[in-house]
């Protein structure tokens, strides 16, 4: 399962209106090799559910993953920080064992 914050909901949200997003968009959510930790995490707006996606649901936001990436991205929850240190979607991933000072990359 993956969860998202509620500061990460709104931000969905408001992206979403933002650039014009059709209804039917949900986010998806991947791992992708590269990064100076391994892997990468991946972050878009999709509007096709395929049948090896899974598909979770937290405060109203359809969260699509594929099946590879959720080795990487069970449990994970999606934050949303616009602090001082940075701007942005942070994952917050119990099954990386390492990651990279800016927070996008990771290793198992």
């Amino acid at each position: 399962m993956i969860l998202i914050t509620e500061k990460a909901k709104q931000r969905i949200l408001d992206l979403k209106q933002e650039e014009g997003r059709q209804e039917n968009e949900n986010i998806r959510v991947s791992v992708k090799g590269g990064g100076c930790s391994g892997l990468m995490y991946d972050l878009d707006f999709d509007a096709n559910i395929t049948e090896t996606d899974h598909v979770f649901e937290d405060k109203g936001i359809k969260i699509l993953v594929d099946r590879k990436s959720l080795l990487y991205l069970a449990g994970t929850t999606l934050e949303f920080t616009d602090g001082l240190n940075g701007k942005g979607f942070q994952f917050v991933n119990p099954n990386a064992s390492r990651t990279c000072g800016c927070g996008e990359s990771f290793s198992v």
